[in-house]
């Protein structure tokens, strides 16, 4: 019942807030125009993270009036909120002011900060080999060893635990970021995210606020996406995709075994982000400068529909994320990842060199 509750008000609110939110941005201006990576019509606004928090913090008191968390949780939680609020304020005045890169970088960086402060950081994971040789090797165990009362267990030596977790909620945000490209994609497939995390803790841990956050975010994204949905009447803007990514890495941290989910749900547009960061840089341009080469966009310019592509990504999504929560064997997950970041980066491949043929080709 509990579940229910936490899902229905949380997208209630976001249902609620949603128009008036639209129509605030519409009188402040803080809207997307037609143009650049973006090809629809007329100007959207694009505060879409306003009722998206608004939902997920009502959520939040919720479980704390309900099911109030204890000790470390408690503690732990209290960071993930801190810098949801960072982020948001931040990605806030983004939206109004379009902030130079380094501003953006700094906000995001304050909000990992924060997290990792409350000890949400990676220090450890599952082993994904079927051996434990190659953590025991010489360079390897400079940076990783096994549990001494579990072998399966990998952790990470303490001074590479701050770097990793900063790594990984700085390049989920961004990663969110540039999939918000199409109507409803980022939103859906961060709802699938959020709802898979939900799932996979309550069966490892049962009824506990950590399961019930996520299942919180989600209800406020079903909420928007009533809006967002193609044809959108709102985007998500800079508020909800750092929103998004912030609360999906921050989440994947603090259940075992949903960083495993994350990678999975999420391979998609992780592939399509690490493809575009290395190809910017070998051409010497900035790694997280936007473009039209993102796989949603190379897609739709080749005559793919919106609504199709959308499915696709949530198809994709969901298979995914079953297979991280009910496939045991860790080298079918693998092999899993491993094909679909194959025919990933084999379709990024394929289109880029007939983007580059259709462009240097003689007109006629």
């Amino acid at each position: 019942m509990i579940y229910l509750l936490v899902l229905g008000v949380a997208l209630g609110t976001a249902v609620l807030f949603t128009p008036p939110v639209r129509q605030l941005a519409l009188r402040l201006g803080i809207v997307a125009a037609p143009g650049g990576r973006r090809q629809h019509a007329g100007l959207v606004p694009k505060l879409g993270g306003v009722p998206i928090i608004l939902g997920y913090l009502v959520g939040i008191v919720l479980i704390y009036l309900l099911l109030p968390p204890e000790n470390d949780n408690a503690f732990r939680l209290r960071g993930v909120i801190l810098g949801s609020l960072v982020i948001f304020l931040g990605a806030l005045v983004d939206d109004r002011l379009d902030l130079a890169p380094r501003w953006q970088f700094a906000f995001q960086i304050v909000a990992a900060v924060i997290a990792i402060s409350h000890t949400v950081f990676i220090e450890r994971f599952t082993n994904p080999l079927p051996t434990t040789e190659f953590w025991q090797a010489g360079f390897v165990s400079l940076f990783f060893y096994l549990d001494a009362g579990d072998p399966n267990i990998v952790v990470i030596r303490p001074f590479l635990v701050y770097i990793i977790s900063l790594i990984w909620v700085l390049g989920m945000v961004n990663a969110v970021n540039f999939l918000d490209g199409l109507d409803g994609l980022a939103a859906g497939v961060s709802t699938i995210a959020a709802l898979m995390f939900a799932l996979h803790s309550f069966q490892l841990t049962g009824q506990t606020p950590v399961t019930l956050f996520p299942l919180a975010l989600a209800g406020a994204l079903v909420g928007f996406l009533f809006f967002n949905f193609t044809p959108a009447s709102i985007f998500l803007g800079t508020t909800g995709a750092w929103l998004l990514g912030y609360n999906l890495a921050t989440l994947s941290i603090l259940a075992p075994a949903k960083l495993s989910t994350a990678l999975l749900v999420m391979a998609v547009p992780i592939l399509d982000v690490a493809w575009l960061i290395v190809t910017r840089l070998r051409r010497g341009q900035h790694p997280f400068q936007g473009d039209r080469r993102h796989l949603h966009f190379r897609l739709l310019d080749r005559g793919l529909p919106v609504r199709g592509i959308v499915l696709g990504y949530y198809v994709i999504a969901i298979a995914f994320g079953l297979v991280a929560i009910f496939v045991e064997s860790r080298l079918l997950k693998i092999g899993l990842w491993l094909g679909l970041a194959t025919a990933v980066l084999i379709l990024l491949a394929w289109l880029t060199t007939r983007a580059s043929r259709t462009l240097s080709a003689p007109k006629r």
